[in-house]
């Protein structure tokens, strides 16, 4: 079992859900993308930089998109409670799917932009 299966086992069968959802939507969109543990969360690489994290908690989804996916996605973003560099998903709300599906291929853009630069 990898590291991030392994974080997703440990919560409540309904969360598990909602993580390994997330956690496709990603893979299906980044099939390349590398998936480890950073930050004690889940996490995404691509060509060696963050494409974005996300972590389980009691009462929501935490979800992370640095460094520019917040910029980008800050009026959709509005809807929900945020803190720096992040937003969360209440967990007895809808979960924002086809948003996170739009921050992902945001930041897959933006990588493979920053890589073709050099």
């Amino acid at each position: 079992m990898s590291e991030v299966s392994k974080y997703i086992h440990q919560f409540p069968e309904e969360v598990q859900e909602i993580l390994n959802k997330i956690r496709n939507i990603i893979l299906d969109e980044v099939p390349n993308a590398e998936e480890r543990i950073s930050y004690a969360m889940p996490a995404f690489f691509l060509n060696k930089k963050p494409l974005v994290y996300f972590a389980g908690y009691k009462n929501h989804i935490g979800f992370y998109a640095t460094p520019n996916g917040h910029e980008e996605f800050a009026e959709e973003f509005s809807n929900y409670k945020q803190g720096k560099g992040s937003v969360q998903f209440a967990l007895n709300e809808e979960i924002p799917y086809d948003l996170i599906l739009k921050v992902v291929k945001f930041r897959k853009k933006s990588l493979i932009k920053k890589i073709d630069k050099y």
